[in-house]
């Protein structure tokens, strides 16, 4: 069984080329977030895949910072507008804090490519035209404007108009790239009309105008030797981009296009992803919450074209609980269903693999730190003696103290810990947070229920129980007082926390100082 990525390279490795360039790139309108990304990473996976069978074969990015806003995107204010139609390239940094718009989007999301120790060669779309690039291949599609507007129409309802060049000017007077019209050339002199009212002509090396997009997809092609691209599905639909940019690349530009690779879109909460309505959720976030290898297991865990919806609330530790499960069981620390289900699961992992630990690696569970951290803050020592006293460790560890721990190991355990704190503050709906009330709150409880809480506390004081057993103990001294389980933990979480919910009682109770629970239980004062 092999992963999809896998299969990719495989179908690459049977090309008869000396190096395979999987190209990536992004459109540099806004936060870059982790749908408009999944080109970067699904690109590294692969040259990950071919290297590892001593191929060669590299990641590059492209960076589409040329081309026009169309947007204004969350969270700039609607002073920006004026921008709209005017090449990122040549906005200003909405804060002042950067060399202009292209770098205040793109720096964090490169930054956060360092911690998936993602290896790639940047490109600007901007620069390339600048320093004359492009130049080679403008010239052609000028020259054969016939027959790239030919290519163009056999997907089109309505024809191009027979002085359609497909080059965009910058227009000299109003700065915008989506409002001017190219209808004649002379040699490197392109003149144009834009609909401000100003005719105008521009000199292609200037770097001041760029290719329709499909045009110049092709010609990145051949530039720079790309076999290889991951791209969203709506290039991939039929007669879009791919499509018509691969006729080009053939009979225009003489070059095989490269082997595609569509994916779909990933959603936010159900929602699409809008930069322009702040619905986007970036890498850098992701960081904040999860370990890289989380993210990639998200991206990899299932196909390419089956669709992913990301929310990092709730649902957000039903996934933290995937992925333990299956690092834990690419090490060994637990076991499969099935061996198919340990083989594919393998495979996922190792595809998500960012580095190969030296020894067993130590993220406790995420759902259960929620609760420990709650307890325990940032003390360290602390949370793993909590975390030994519920086996929420693997047994590998059971002999183990905090100290004996190797350096990766304890970074992890201190990372999880951070994680789980971002997470709490802000994404954690209310019912999962709680404080441990320092003095008994104000609570009415009824006769039944003081008698349940002080038996519970009589057996956590005279036996030693694991949270399991304890938790069957409760069981039966709820029936003994007939109670129903609602009211019993009611009366749990009340006295502790203050609220009627919280977190699972047994292991919580035994995560507290014994003696405060006792005499907590006991509504001692």
């Amino acid at each position: 069984m092999k992963h999809w990525v896998e299969r990719i390279a495989d179908e690459l490795k049977k090309k008869d080329i000396e190096e395979h360039v999987i190209a990536s790139g992004t459109s540099i309108s806004g936060s870059i977030h982790i749908g408009n990304s999944c080109d970067v990473f699904i690109a590294n996976a692969i040259t990950r895949s071919l290297l590892e069978d001593d191929m060669k074969a590299k990641t590059i990015w492209v960076a589409d910072d040329h081309d026009p806003l169309r947007k204004v995107p969350y969270p700039l204010p609607e002073s920006f507008e004026r921008y709209l139609g005017v090449p990122y390239s040549m906005i200003p940094c909405p804060e002042g804090c950067c060399g202009g718009f292209v770098e205040h989007f793109q720096r964090p999301f490169l930054e956060s490519l360092k911690k998936f120790k993602i290896k790639l060669e940047a490109y600007s779309g901007a620069q390339m035209y600048k320093d004359g690039s492009y130049n080679k291949y403008i010239r052609i599609s000028l020259e054969r404007a016939d027959d790239i507007r030919r290519i163009f129409n056999k997907y089109r309802e309505n024809p191009l108009p027979d002085d359609w060049l497909p080059y965009n000017p910058i227009c000299d007077k109003c700065g915008r790239i989506n409002t001017t019209y190219a209808n004649d050339f002379q040699e490197d002199t392109v003149y144009y009309k834009c609909k401000c009212g100003f005719n105008g002509e521009t000199d292609i090396k200037m770097g001041k105008g760029k290719l329709t997009w499909r045009v110049e997809w092709a010609a990145r092609w051949k530039m720079l030797n790309v076999t290889c691209e991951p791209f969203g599905k709506d290039h991939a639909a039929s007669g879009g981009s791919y499509d018509v940019s691969s006729e080009i690349s053939r009979e225009i530009f003489d070059y095989p296009p490269p082997y595609p690779v569509p994916y779909e879109w990933i959603t936010f909460k159900g929602e699409a992803m809008s930069k322009s309505k702040g619905v986007f959720f970036t890498p850098g976030q992701w960081l904040e919450i999860g370990p890289p290898e989380s993210l990639n297991y998200f991206i990899f865990r299932s196909k390419p074209m089956k669709h992913k919806d990301f929310n990092p609330e709730m649902p957000f530790l039903d996934f933290m609980d995937q992925f333990d499960r299956t690092e834990r069981i690419y090490y060994g620390m637990e076991s499969a269903t099935s061996k198919k289900e340990e083989e594919k699961l393998k495979r996922i992992y190792k595809t998500s693999m960012i580095q190969e630990f030296e020894d067993l690696p130590l993220r406790p569970s995420y759902r259960f730190m929620v609760v420990a951290y709650q307890i325990a803050g940032e003390n360290l020592q602390r949370i793993y003696k909590i975390l030994k006293k519920n086996s929420q460790l693997p047994p590998e560890f059971d002999d183990k103290n905090l100290n004996d721990l190797k350096n990766f190991q304890r970074e992890q355990l201190i990372e999880r810990i951070e994680h789980v704190k971002n997470w709490l503050r802000k994404y954690a709906p209310e019912m999962v947070k709680f404080q441990v009330q320092e003095k008994l709150p104000p609570v009415e409880l009824s006769k039944e229920q003081k008698m349940f809480l002080s038996e519970v506390a009589d057996i956590i004081e005279e036996r030693k129980l694991t949270a399991t057993e304890l938790h069957d103990e409760i069981y039966k001294t709820l029936r003994k007082h007939n109670l129903k389980p609602r009211e019993g933990f009611q009366a749990i979480y009340k006295v502790l926390i203050g609220k009627k919910m919280g977190p699972r009682a047994a292991s919580f109770l035994l995560s507290l100082d014994k003696e405060f629970v006792i005499k907590r239980l006991k509504l001692e004062k």
